[in-house]
């Protein structure tokens, strides 16, 4: 980890230094769970790399009342989607019991939507019992990447480690107790936002998320 700003070409070049970079972690026989959209094309490096497989970790936010950017929790995508709901908003917004169960039954069809959609009927691999890497492209403030690692955790997953190319130095320091190891490449004295250190940062789409998907499981051009 370096307090230099790296950048990095895109997220193909991201996810290859990371996948070299965690090798270096010997963290045997790995479970990659990416954080779609943009964490896929990362992902997909990295478990090519340490030729591990590859799956999707879908976490949709629970938003407060009014203000849907200011997450209160979130979904994770599991056997049985779980909630990971944030103690401090919580507190801070104090919403009713009806709108989080109302709020969470809406962003449990969404989820069930985009899993369907990337996956189709694919069965998802369980963290149980694995050792799990969860991949995004960066971190800005943490809360999707710890909501991941907390309903992980409540699945069973053997040991966890959060990979990203980039991520504030106040995030870093928040996420290390909800893992058990931590690779990041670059952590900025002067962080502005992820977009900042790619060079190519366009939008992944469903169409690329898809196809790097087939790729994984050989039904498109080759690994």
């Amino acid at each position: 980890m370096t307090h230099e700003s790296i950048v990095f070409a895109d997220r193909t070049d991201a996810g290859r230094r990371l996948g070299h970079a965690i090798r270096k972690e010997r963290f045997s026989e790995p479970l990659v769970m990416a954080l779609p959209r943009g964490g896929v094309p990362v992902a997909f490096e990295v478990a090519k790399i340490l030729a591990a497989p590859l799956d999707l970790l879908i976490v949709r936010k629970i938003g407060a009342p009014g203000h849907p950017e200011y997450g209160i929790g979130a979904l994770v995508d599991s056997d049985g989607p779980q909630v990971v709901l944030n103690a401090e908003a919580m507190r801070s917004v104090n919403p009713s019991e009806s709108y989080v169960e109302a709020e969470t039954e809406r962003q449990r069809h969404e989820l069930a939507r985009r899993r369907a959609l990337y996956l189709g009927d694919q069965m998802r691999r369980s963290p149980r019992g694995r050792n799990v890497i969860i991949v995004d492209d960066g971190i800005a403030t943490g809360g999707t990447a710890k909501a991941a690692a907390r309903a992980l955790r409540q699945a069973g997953a053997a040991a966890l480690m959060l990979a990203v190319p980039v991520a504030p130095a106040s995030a870093v320091a928040s996420l290390r107790d909800e893992v058990d190891r931590f690779v990041c490449l670059t952590t900025p004295n002067r962080f502005h936002a992820v977009s900042i250190y790619y060079e190519d940062f366009e939008q992944t789409t469903d169409a690329e998320v898809i196809a790097l998907l087939k790729r994984t499981r050989g039904e498109g051009e080759s690994m």
